[in-house]
């Protein structure tokens, strides 16, 4: 089975038309994987090469268009380039060793101010040394570079040291997402709905998430149906250590279960695993303070076939509106990165992330909290307005 899309560490490159991007991702990895071509502009769109990067594990190359693409495709093109910037974990900005061009200029800019880390890399060593200017530049910054020749595999080593360096240390360590609310022999209780929503023949995969950390930390792991449920409880000898539930139920849960009992929901544990649970969390509050008028961005982070009773586009807006009892606006946006009239929006619920990795949740949550804007997600929400926002929550934060 590959790495989840989501638990890849994202690697970038960016540059001008012609810097050797694409040679340089084949030099990194020790294969052909991305196109090489003499002909300025060769790559287009950006376009992900899967590859092994040891100590970090399994990682996604962005191979991406040229900074300096030209016309009105081009503009499109370098928009699209930007785009991914808000799924990068790092970025590496290849130069072909002569003065910056104010496009690159431009671009470094704008990866500094995302507070990406970044790798300079000056490529085709073996026809020029890069320019003394460039090489201040990076040094009065206090960024790390290296000179290359991607096409002769010259130094290629010592960009990867540089690039293992500058992981950020979240990548290097393993968040939680379950193990840590179980101990050896625990029983775990999860509730899958198998909906019109629901894979055929397969499990999502934030609950075959769960089930493999529950499994790896020995708890005792039981996947029912909401429905089942109720009978599910009679047949145990003892109540569960933990109930994990999809949020879509979380009400009829809640009222099946004994008030002892722990539960969470699947979602609430991926807002602490893929972003920051506290801000989030703080988010939900401000459900309790919207008026009549106010516009919900639903955020989904990839595109699905939509459904009669869709959870982000009929259900979360319908629970909305009843537990507010407000005229409310909502707009649903799909992809990696937010509208440009973010501004405009009273809150944002993102979906759980699970096709997010951590870095790039992250970036969102700050972006909505630089533009002002209080974000949470499904989850939180949903719990939030079926009354079991507490309840919900309790298992990440323990008592004392």
């Amino acid at each position: 089975m590959s790495t989840p899309r989501g638990e890849r560490v994202n690697i970038t490159l960016l540059g001008n038309r012609n810097a050797g991007k694409s040679s340089l991702i084949n030099a990194l990895a020790g294969q052909e994987i991305a196109i090489v071509s003499s002909t300025p502009g060769t790559t287009t769109d950006p376009v992900d090469k899967r590859y092994e990067l040891l100590p970090l594990g399994p990682v996604t190359f962005f191979d991406t268009a040229g900074l300096d693409d030209s016309g009105e495709l081009g503009e499109k093109r370098v928009l699209a380039t930007y785009k991914i910037l808000y799924r990068t974990d790092i970025a590496v900005f290849v130069n072909d060793g002569r003065p910056f061009a104010e496009s690159e200029l431009s671009s470094l800019k704008r990866i500094r101010e995302m507070k990406i880390p970044l790798l300079m890399v000056f490529n085709h060593r073996d026809l020029r040394e890069p320019a003394p200017a460039n090489i201040a530049w990076c040094e009065e910054r206090g960024l790390p570079w290296v000179s290359v020749s991607a096409l002769k595999g010259e130094n290629i080593d010592a960009a990867k040291e540089l690039l293992i360096k500058l992981a950020p240390a979240h990548l290097l360590e393993e968040r939680p997402l379950a193990g840590d609310l179980v101990k050896a022999g625990d029983r775990v209780l999860l509730v899958t709905p198998i909906d019109l929503a629901a894979p055929k023949g397969r499990l999502i995969l934030p609950q075959v998430q769960v089930i493999r950390e529950l499994l790896d930390h020995d708890a005792v792991v039981t996947v029912v149906k909401e429905r089942e449920l109720a009978y599910a409880l009679q047949t145990l000898k003892e109540p569960p250590d933990l109930v994990i539930t999809d949020s879509q139920v979380v009400l009829k849960v809640v009222n099946d279960l004994p008030p002892e009992v722990k539960m969470t929901t699947f979602s609430i544990l991926f807002a602490r695993y893929k972003g920051d649970l506290d801000v989030l969390a703080e988010g939900v509050r401000q459900i309790d303070k919207l008026r009549d008028g106010d516009k919900i961005l639903i955020a989904e982070a990839c595109s699905h076939h939509v459904q009669a009773d869709d959870i982000g586009r009929v259900k979360i807006p319908r629970w909305l509106s009843q537990f507010t009892g407000k005229e409310l606006e909502y707009e649903v946006y799909a992809g990696h990165d937010f509208p440009p009239n973010l501004e405009e929006f009273a809150l944002v619920i993102h979906c759980g992330a699970c096709m997010l990795n951590q870095m790039e949740m992250s970036r969102r949550i700050v972006e909505a909290q630089r533009r002002g804007v209080p974000i949470t997600n499904y989850g939180l929400a949903i719990s939030k307005v079926q009354g079991v926002f507490e309840r919900a929550v309790a298992p990440l934060y323990p008592q004392g």
